[in-house]
């Protein structure tokens, strides 16, 4: 499990197209909120097509997340998206609770539990992985005349 300080966690934001070769670019970005707590926002674009976009809220004194939301798109269409709201009513999702997975079909209500997904280690790894795994599963299609990916 990578290391959740400010400087690991900076590095691993700041690097992740040198760490994952499937990462193609990526607008991670780290600002600070308060001493110790910060908000991670940006987009991390995959080679296979997919996009994931982040927002965090970071409490890096105690190396926590104390909040999240991922989104994975292909384009402008959902693919999946993570969050933390409680669904104690499904049963399903107890292994994972309060963390789980949205995918579709019928997105807003196809809930998934999400192995991985926690507030006391970085996500990104993990997302990561499901994205390419995604990405596999799901072929890429070549981006619109008029789409632009940024790159690194």
């Amino acid at each position: 499990m990578p290391e959740f300080s400010r400087l690991a966690y900076e590095h691993l934001l700041y690097t992740l197209p040198q760490q994952y070769p499937e990462v193609k670019s990526s607008s991670l970005r780290l600002f600070t909120t308060a001493a110790a707590t910060g908000l991670v926002e940006g987009s991390v674009w995959f080679d296979n097509g997919l996009q994931l976009r982040v927002r965090e809220l970071v409490d890096l004194s105690d190396g926590e997340i104390l909040d999240y939301s991922y989104d994975v798109l292909r384009g402008e269409e959902p693919v999946r998206w993570y969050d933390p709201q409680p669904h104690p009513e499904n049963p399903e999702l107890a292994s994972t609770f309060p963390h789980h997975l949205h995918e579709p079909p019928r997105i807003k209500h196809n809930r998934k539990p999400a192995p991985g997904i926690s507030f006391q280690a970085p996500n990104l790894p993990t997302l990561i992985a499901d994205c390419v795994a995604l990405g596999a599963s799901q072929p890429a299609e070549p981006p619109a005349e008029n789409e632009t990916v940024p790159s690194n």
